[in-house]
């Protein structure tokens, strides 16, 4: 619909540099220039290193989402970038990039949440969220089971990792395995040749007086790299896709377990998936098959949805657009622990009546006047 808000969302909170344009619910670009190779040989994400990529990366990834979308800059209603969590640096690279855009264009800006947009992605797959959301939400940096009954304003944390994330685990084993990194697409594919019963490897925080909602990985993995030392000690040959499916097991097995019975104890008839490991296919499988037996209605993205992207970022802003949220400031930090309670950053005296879709009240009618002096001149 041609009166939906028309956002374009940058994500820069690790190592891919996201760009994506939506219109309402209706995904027009999805463009990503990522810098894992450049990590690849350290065997983990460099911060350093994933800042200079975004920097370069930047405009030409903004172009490219631009063309793809058929849409110039001028006809945007607003920019969304991700203002955290994440990695500092990385995330003001995007968060600058995203205040010159706005500023130049003179749009409204909308700092939003790294994982709130994880959830809202959903929208351009499966239509409207349902109020409330349960997500279950998993990635290298993040593990976490959150209530969201407003994407836009009201995200609930009920648990979340106190160790380990589940994506940060697929890393760490891949590595003693001798698998490269990324480790958990490796990890995913040689688990497919694999018997996930070979070995019981062990489920954290399962037991009668653990945490209902919290995660740990910690004690998984290093059980699993206990297991490969043994047999390579005793000079036996260690079954990798065994291993890697005996420990995949493991993780989805705690992740689905908790997510469906939070959906039960909170009375939710849906659950969202969503983060880099959503995209692992055991894990959607088991899922699958938990949430029917259970009669909960499961969504999830297309795995490149699943992965960090602008689309998740440009989802949320639009949503943020249409619901009338207040914008952000031009001061907008990059806040590298932004909490999951604040979906977005609104400007700290901000009025619902003076922002709505055009922003920034008269600071922003003073900077635009400024941006057409300096920059259109």
């Amino acid at each position: 619909m041609a009166d939906e808000p028309l956002v374009l969302g940058i994500e820069t909170s690790c190592d891919e540099t996201g760009v994506g344009i939506v219109r309402g619910h209706t995904l027009l670009a999805d463009a990503v220039a990522s810098s894992v190779d450049e990590h690849a040989r350290f065997g983990g994400v460099v911060p350093e290193v994933a800042s200079r990529a975004h920097l370069e990366a930047m405009v030409p990834t903004i172009q490219r989402a631009l063309k793809e979308a058929g849409v110039a800059a001028s006809d945007l209603d607003g920019i969304a970038v991700t203002a955290g969590p994440g990695l500092a640096g990385a995330l003001l690279v995007g968060v600058s990039a995203a205040k010159a855009y706005a500023y130049a264009l003179g749009k409204p800006l909308y700092g939003v949440n790294h994982l709130a947009s994880h959830i809202c992605v959903d929208q351009l797959e499966h239509g409207a969220l349902p109020e409330p959301t349960m997500a279950l939400l998993v990635s290298g940096g993040h593990s976490s089971l959150l209530l969201a009954p407003d994407i836009t304003s009201d995200v609930r944390p009920l648990g979340s990792t106190i160790d380990d994330a589940a994506g940060e685990a697929f890393d760490k084993v891949a590595r003693v395995l001798h698998l490269g990194f990324p480790g958990g697409p490796v990890i995913d594919r040689y688990a497919r040749e694999g018997d996930p019963e070979a070995i019981r490897f062990p489920r954290g925080l399962t037991g009668s007086r653990d945490p209902v909602y919290d995660f740990s990985f910690s004690g998984l993995k290093t059980a699993v790299a206990r297991w490969i030392e043994a047999k390579r000690a005793a000079g036996e040959e260690v079954p990798v896709a065994d291993v890697a499916a005996s420990f995949q097991e493991a993780v989805v097995d705690v992740l689905t377990r908790k997510a469906v019975r939070a959906c039960k104890d909170n009375g939710v008839d849906h659950l969202m998936i969503g983060g880099g490991v959503a995209a692992n296919s055991r894990l959607r499988a088991l899922a699958q098959h938990r949430c029917e037996k259970a009669g909960i209605t499961l969504r999830v993205p297309r795995p490149k949805l699943c992965t960090d992207n602008g689309a998740m970022v440009a989802a949320l802003g639009a949503e943020m657009v249409a619901r009338n949220r207040p914008a952000s400031a031009w001061d907008l930090p990059a806040d590298s622990s932004l909490p999951v309670t604040e979906p977005h950053v609104p400007a700290p005296d901000h009025d619902h009546g003076a922002h709505g879709h055009g922003g920034h009240g008269h600071d922003h009618d003073h900077f635009h006047e400024l941006s057409k002096d300096n920059l259109y001149s």
